[in-house]
């Protein structure tokens, strides 16, 4: 009968994680960006994004914005209108 090892080839992480509290960092009353590129389901997967956080984050609220075209970059003024009215930002990717 043979045996069979298994090897674990995940190193001991050298570096202790640092733990922060989301909240703290974006403060009450935050505004977080949901940003999407315009691939199909960008802007599905970003409202299950918005549902996990916001169950989490207490006062956060949410702006919602589809860049409706995933092959050009956002241009200049996009971005800063987005920066305006948001604290954090996150871009999707769809498929």
């Amino acid at each position: 009968m043979s045996t069979v090892q298994f090897v674990d080839p995940r190193a001991t992480p050298a570096a202790v994680a640092d733990v922060y509290d989301l909240t703290t960092a974006l403060g009450d009353g935050a505004v977080i960006g949901l940003m999407a590129n315009g691939f199909p389901d960008s802007d599905t997967f970003l409202h299950h994004i918005e549902l996990a956080l916001g169950s989490r984050l207490d006062g956060v609220t949410f702006h919602h914005w589809n860049k409706g075209n995933a092959s050009r970059l956002a241009n200049d003024e996009e971005v800063q209108a987005l920066a305006s009215k948001c604290d954090a930002v996150i871009g999707a990717y769809g498929h």
